[in-house]
């Protein structure tokens, strides 16, 4: 009885840390030469601006959901239409959501570490490419 405790005890401290370390990061949206701005729009016309990696592979442009919260992820799958601001840069694209082979691809040329998917708590990582229109 006391290991399952202990073992309950752990489970929750982690959950808690995943959660402190998620929201901050949405809170803060840090950013750096390597991120970039992806402005996409909900069901009912508002824009949400979100703070995302800058992914390469293959000469394409990526970003990838890869927190629990992906409110942005949703919304560009629903409204593909995206505007993105790279470096200063804004453009119109197309968020492609990207499966298989290319998929594979891109998660090899843009790996994360272990310690970022146990700060982040393990979750499915989607990829979606920005095709500039």
């Amino acid at each position: 009885m006391k290991a399952a405790k202990i073992i309950a005890i752990s489970f929750l401290v982690y959950v808690g840390m995943v959660v402190v370390f998620e929201s901050l990061l949405g809170f803060f949206q840090p950013t750096s030469q390597g991120t970039l701005v992806i402005t996409t729009t909900d069901e009912d016309g508002t824009t949400n601006d979100r703070v995302l990696a800058s992914l390469e592979s293959d000469g394409q442009l990526y970003v990838a959901a890869n927190h629990w919260p992906r409110a942005w992820y949703k919304q560009a799958l629903e409204n593909p239409s995206v505007q993105v601001d790279v470096g200063g840069e804004k453009g119109d694209y197309l968020a492609v959501p990207i499966t298989g082979e290319e998929h594979d691809r891109v998660n090899r040329d843009n790996s994360t570490g272990f310690v970022f998917h146990f700060l982040t708590g393990f979750p499915p990582r989607y990829f979606v490419r920005l095709d500039p229109r």
